[in-house]
């Protein structure tokens, strides 16, 4: 699989507009060369240098197989799970200083829906589940 963005490129800098104080659109995801069998497909945003350790900034399951992109802005077409901002939707890169990188992995599943998932557990249900990954990383410098 290969994910990528039309907001940004692997490595370069998160529009402000997907800041969390600057609009906090979520930005353009497009993903392709899908696996067969996938049965729907998982979303994790997070942002390994926080000063507290990962922050999770996004977590979409139950996106349907067909589906091969997120507009920018939305519609999500999935489930959002609470984020590290208390939030069931995107929360944009918000670091305190200095630059962060915000990686986004999507997941192809063997399965239609990850039930009884919570923040804690996503990303060890979606590898339990998972057929094939993909990710890129973008990152943004506090203004």
């Amino acid at each position: 699989m290969k994910l990528s963005s039309n907001d940004f490129t692997q490595g370069a800098s998160i529009p402000d507009r997907c800041a969390y104080k600057k609009g906090n659109t979520s930005p353009h995801l497009t993903w392709d060369q899908v696996p067969a069998g996938t049965k729907s497909f998982a979303l994790i945003c997070n942002d390994p240098d926080a000063p507290v350790g990962n922050w999770i900034h996004w977590l979409v399951h139950s996106i349907p197989p067909t589906t091969r992109s997120i507009p920018s802005g939305g519609p999500v077409p999935g489930v959002q799970v609470e984020n590290d901002y208390g939030e069931k939707k995107w929360g944009g890169p918000a670091p305190p200083s200095g630059t962060h990188r915000y990686f986004f992995t999507i997941y192809a599943l063997n399965v239609p829906a990850l039930t009884g998932v919570t923040k804690k557990v996503f990303r060890e249900m979606c590898e339990t589940h998972k057929i094939e990954s993909a990710q890129t990383m973008g990152t943004y410098t506090k203004k």
